[in-house]
């Protein structure tokens, strides 16, 4: 019935439950479904603010992340430390058999995704990576020649040329959550203080982190997206969805996103559905071109003052 008994969820871009593909993946072949989340010290070391808002956003969204696991019977491991190493020794430490995540496109997240990788072989473990944040990826989108687009309007014209329902439907996890792992006794999270910051404006400037926070700004997206395409661009005009943060953490699928839009139909939907698009393209860009984080894609633009 089960493929392997044990396999670890790595949440890192996917803080949600709900339609997320490297968790539906792993219940679906393993009897018994463990799940982690790593503040990795290799990213927040870096970071030159300790009131920084992205660090608070996240720990929220992973405290609520792990409340609702432990609804429904399982638990979150949140750990402090560097991924490349904490990664392979939990996934040794619970004898997992393979460890899924849903893919990352950046230079760090690739460099850092493949060290676990080796770490994982050595010991006879293999790290699943499941597309998760975009709709389309690598080799999905290609011009006739097989190759990558490098202008956005045609590759915007070929993804909605094989976008179907198949690629807009949600993974339902909720039909395999009697698989996840139960915890023996109640475990704990680290601090924000723990992990060497301090709380931020999130508060004084509403937002709300995690799935509650992204669900009811798409809520109130939906009653004002007619009107996007006149409005996004008026700082003084509550004209945006406000889902940008939400998009980059995984608090709410793209899935979902882009399955409202595309159905709704009209110029506000499609203006926005425009933008989801871009998001693929630009993280497609960033896959195969990493040096496009910190250089211009070409590289004749680079002395622009």
């Amino acid at each position: 019935m089960f493929d392997m008994d044990t396999a670890l969820i790595w949440f890192r871009r996917d803080l949600r439950v709900n339609d997320n593909a490297a968790l539906y993946a792993a219940l679906k072949v393993a009897r018994r479904v463990h799940a982690v989340f790593v503040f990795d010290t290799d990213i927040l070391a870096a970071l030159p603010d300790r009131a920084d808002r992205r660090v608070e956003f996240i720990w929220h969204s992973v405290a609520a992340l792990k409340a609702e696991l432990e609804a429904h019977g399982g638990t979150l491991h949140v750990l402090h430390g560097s991924a490349r190493s904490l990664i392979p020794q939990f996934a040794a430490a619970i004898g997992a058999e393979a460890v899924f995540a849903g893919r990352d496109y950046e230079p760090f997240a690739t460099s850092r995704d493949a060290c676990v990788e080796t770490a994982l072989h050595t010991a006879g473990r293999t790290l699943k990576r499941v597309k998760d944040q975009v709709i389309f990826e690598l080799d999905e989108v290609l011009t006739a020649a097989g190759k990558p687009y490098h202008v956005f309007t045609p590759y915007k014209r070929a993804w909605l040329g094989k976008l179907n329902d198949f690629y807009l439907s949600a993974y339902p996890v909720a039909l395999y959550l009697d698989r996840l792992a139960h915890a023996a006794e109640s475990i704990s999270m680290p601090t924000l203080a723990d992990l060497g910051f301090a709380p931020s404006n999130l508060t004084q400037l509403k937002i709300t982190p995690g799935p509650a926070g992204a669900e009811a700004l798409f809520a109130d997206f939906q009653q004002r997206i007619a009107r996007y395409k006149d409005t996004r661009n008026f700082p003084a005009i509550k004209g945006p969805s406000y889902l940008s943060v939400h998009l980059r953490f995984g608090t709410i699928s793209i899935r979902q996103l882009a399955r409202f839009a595309y159905q709704h139909g009209g110029e506000g939907a499609e203006t926005w559905l425009s933008e989801l698009i871009w998001r693929d393209f630009y993280q497609m860009l960033l896959a195969r071109y990493p040096h496009t984080v910190t250089h211009a894609f070409q590289s004749k633009f680079d002395s622009l003052d």
